[in-house]
């Protein structure tokens, strides 16, 4: 009887096979334009940390999408949620599937929790009580992170006012437990809602731990594979450890690709599509801050070379809006709204070619459309021009 977790034998791919299966993956290839939330969905979420550049995220794979729409199916129809997930970061996902990412990473962020917590030495119990004291206040309806710690600071004890007196945020547990989500506003504005009171339309089934771990790895390989586990942990947050033994769960499922001199994983049903990929048209994207397709791997060589790395990756974790040209970073960008006009400036990394030049001035008139503005393009850099 063959060994049920023995993985297809390796094949090997090159770099251009696997930028373009990402490509089409991500909706960055010219297809039929799918909208927000299945896009969320192909993704594995769009990182929100700054809600306009996810609002661009999105754009940026389908240039019809608007606002409004955006942000309809976040406060209207609630089809997306706002809520931390992989590396504890802000991201846009699916409601039908945020019970399976709650279940994936709860775990993970709910030790990081307790850990900083338990520095200040406040107790599990406490942090449960804690956590039991938020909801309760927020049964009467959606508050800011500041109207939560006022109500709550005064019916805790002084070890635990000590413990908020440092940390950015007090809800990350009931967060983390999948209680509560983000609601409308911005920065401070920012308000938290319970999920009872929010997501009225989720049918709530239990998801196993293990289940669900096994799921987002299936889905972060169709969005970004070839990977590796490492590569999974990196972008997960999950730790390694524990990443390590999904591979057995799912080893019927998985292929070996050899990229370079590197064994990857890639879902057995996608080894056609990655070898059909090379056949795709090229991709010119302006890509906005924090992109997911910038982040899903530990290295960063088959997006750009080394000597260009910190303008793109640099300090506190802060990833530059980027030129992607075939799935490689070819300059970053940066845009200002002036008024009635908005202003785009290129800074590539080597000399564009014309036809690169007008991709680029095609996405950005796009771009100006998204905002409502008429379009000032720079080029700055190697073959310095204005348009």
């Amino acid at each position: 009887m063959p060994n049920s977790s023995r993985l297809q034998s390796s094949v090997r791919v090159s770099s251009r096979d696997v930028a373009q299966f990402r490509l089409r993956r991500h909706h960055l290839l010219r297809a039929k334009p799918a909208d927000v939330v299945t896009l969320c969905r192909d993704i594995c979420g769009a990182q929100a940390q700054i809600l306009p550049a996810a609002h661009l995220q999105l754009w940026a794979r389908n240039h019809g999408i608007t606002r409004t729409e955006i942000e309809s199916a976040l406060w209207n129809s609630r089809t997306l949620v706002k809520t931390h997930v992989m590396r504890q970061t802000l991201h846009l996902i699916p409601a039908d599937e945020f019970l399976l990412y709650v279940a994936a990473l709860r775990s993970y962020l709910l030790a990081f929790a307790l850990r900083i917590m338990a520095r200040c030495g406040v107790t599990r119990e406490e942090a449960d009580a804690l956590t039991e004291l938020i909801m309760e206040i927020m049964a009467a309806g959606p508050r800011t992170r500041a109207e939560i710690t006022a109500a709550v600071r005064p019916r805790v004890s002084k070890r635990v006012r000590a413990w908020m007196d440092k940390v950015w945020s007090i809800v990350r547990i009931p967060v983390a437990e999948g209680l509560l989500c983000y609601g409308c506003g911005e920065g401070n504005e920012v308000q938290l809602v319970r999920t009872d009171q929010w997501l009225t339309k989720l049918k709530a089934r239990p998801v196993q731990e293990a289940e669900a771990q096994c799921a987002l790895l299936r889905k972060y390989l169709r969005a970004y594979g070839p990977a590796t586990l490492s590569d999974f942990a990196h972008w997960s947050g999950l730790p390694a450890a524990q990443v390590r033994s999904l591979q057995a769960r799912v080893a019927q499922e998985l292929a070996e690709v050899k990229m370079e001199d590197e064994i990857c994983l890639l879902l057995r049903g996608d080894l056609d599509l990655l070898n059909s990929a090379a056949n795709s048209g090229p991709s010119i994207r302006l890509l906005p801050h924090f992109d997911p397709y910038l982040l899903a791997h530990r290295g960063k060589d088959h997006l750009l070379e080394d000597k260009h790395y910190k303008r793109v990756y640099r300090n506190q974790g802060w990833i530059s809006p980027v030129l992607l040209v075939d799935g490689v970073i070819a300059g970053t960008w940066s845009h200002k709204l002036q008024g009635s006009r908005l202003q785009v400036t290129l800074e590539p990394f080597t000399k564009l070619t014309r036809a690169t030049r007008d991709a680029v001035a095609h996405e950005a008139e796009c771009m100006a459309g998204f905002f409502g503005r008429s379009l000032d393009l720079l080029f700055n850099g190697p073959g310095t021009q204005k348009k």
